[in-house]
């Protein structure tokens, strides 16, 4: 496949700082929504889909590391070097409350069923806070062997992973036990952990590689090695076909996901990427820079790949062939996959 130059981007302005972090909601009856986390300490809301600035989050007093919004996007959350993650009201800006720490928050990820909020940092503490009951003590879950860098909700909400700043492989969670049940084992420290839109995948970025784990028997099914080293990596939510890609050289990268190779390469920053997501509908992706700037690229083919694999004109899954199309599109099956597959496939 030929590597092509994507269109140019919209560019999103508004951040004085480096944009660290950067969350889509799920598609909902008005549209979705993006959310940034910046080194100004203003997280901003924009139009999932047009770039467009809807409003800012104003209360932090130190460089904002994460944020998420819940399901219905209708609260959002944040976590700061102000030892504080704040929830906040997206309807109106407003802060409705904001959990004390004792060090950094690094990470901060809504539950599935949007009732809790998970936080961690420098502390080395996972903490659960009940959002029903916002003013009552959170659980606390101990024993993270580092400082956390990033959390994610796993098994509708049965399960957390966690990756440390300092040292390398991500942790499988029981939310039950509070115990680590298994660790998905990588040479770097991880930097980006991402669930898949069907929940099947788990995509990390440990230094020059990214890895794509299978999310219920976590053997490794898919590793490959980037041009530079990569802070994040998204998969494409729709057919998981391709997957998004970001670092240090300042470019963003669209790779093949069953080959690895390098599909288009996207040129515009002007500093090194910290973080890249694909919008819900996967139409197009995001990236947040060094230089201050989020920029959303729009994917040329989107709507002639959706046509190929509806197989018809339409672009509507008939019913007969919707199997073959989830073949199609996950492309290799992981039923019986329960430890790290042998010969794992290799790209450069």
């Amino acid at each position: 496949m030929d590597k092509k130059k994507g269109a140019a981007p919209l560019v999103c302005h508004g951040h004085s700082r480096p944009v660290v972090d950067l969350f889509y909601s799920p598609i909902t009856p008005d549209g979705f929504f993006l959310i940034s986390a910046s080194k100004d300490s203003n997280p901003m809301l924009r139009n999932g889909e047009t770039g467009d600035w809807i409003g800012t989050f104003q209360g932090h007093k130190g460089a904002v590391w994460s944020c998420c919004l819940d399901k219905p996007a209708l609260r959002a959350a944040s976590a700061s070097a102000d030892f504080s993650a704040k929830l906040w009201d997206a309807l109106s800006g407003d802060e409705l409350h904001s959990f004390e720490h004792k060090h950094i928050v690094r990470a901060c990820s809504f539950s599935e069923d949007t009732h809790l909020l998970l936080t961690g940092g420098f502390e080395k503490i996972l903490r659960i806070y009940d959002l029903n009951q916002p003013d009552a003590p959170p659980r606390e879950v101990h024993d993270s062997p580092g400082s956390v860098r990033t959390l994610a909700w796993l098994h509708s909400d049965q399960s957390i992973l966690s990756s440390c700043t300092d040292i390398g492989g991500v942790r499988l969670w029981d939310v039950r036990s509070g115990k680590i049940v298994r660790t998905l084992e990588t040479k770097s420290a991880v930097t980006s952990t991402e669930v898949s839109h069907d929940g099947r995948y788990i995509t990390t970025v440990d230094g020059s590689t990214v890895k794509f784990w299978d999310a219920n028997h976590f053997g490794l099914v898919r590793s490959y090695d980037m041009p530079c080293n990569m802070e994040s990596a998204s998969l494409e939510p729709r057919f998981g076909n391709k997957f998004v890609a970001g670092g240090e050289d300042m470019w963003v990268h669209v790779f093949d996901f069953h080959t690895g190779a390098e599909i288009a390469c996207n040129k515009g920053h002007h500093g090194p990427v910290h973080c890249v997501r694909f919008s819900p509908g996967g139409e197009s992706y995001a990236s947040g820079s060094e230089d201050g700037t989020i920029r959303i690229w729009q994917i040329l083919n989107h709507n002639e790949e959706e046509t190929i694999m509806a197989n018809g004109p339409s672009g509507k899954v008939k019913d007969d062939a919707a199997e073959d199309v989830t073949e199609m599109v996950e492309g290799i099956n992981l039923t019986d996959v329960k430890e790290p597959v042998e010969g794992v496939e290799k790209g450069v």
